[in-house]
């Protein structure tokens, strides 16, 4: 079992900035996307952004505004969610996850491994 481990969560106040990260316990050399997803209580997990690999192609939730960036460090093994402008809406616990298998998807069901979240709060 591959292990995600996000961290960069906190609080913060309304139009500030914070970058998650998430790293893996292995690199894979196959097709793979690295996602991110957020919960807020009492809501659906929401698809935020996810980036592929090797293609590097990113996609994100149209409900971020073109505020959220998605990156990765190969070498690391990491990826990142650089997060803008922040409002109060965003506040969530925050999901890394792991698809090993083509296409990219939006939906939770289709991926194979999760981080256990990381919490982040904007404040009015």
């Amino acid at each position: 079992q591959v292990q995600l481990v996000e961290s960069g969560g906190g609080l913060v106040q309304a139009g500030g900035s914070l970058r998650l990260s998430c790293a893996a316990s292995i690199r894979f050399l196959g097709w793979h996307a690295m996602a991110w997803f957020r919960q807020a209580p009492g809501k659906e997990r929401e698809f935020v952004s996810t980036i592929t690999y090797p293609n590097e192609n990113a996609y994100y939730s149209g409900s971020i505004e073109g505020r959220f960036t998605v990156s990765r460090d190969k070498a690391k093994n990491t990826v990142y969610l650089q997060m803008t402008n922040l409002k109060p809406e965003d506040t969530a616990v925050y999901y890394c996850a792991l698809k090993t298998s083509p296409p990219m998807s939006r939906d939770s069901q289709e991926y194979d491994s999760w981080g256990q979240g990381t919490q982040v709060t904007v404040s009015s």
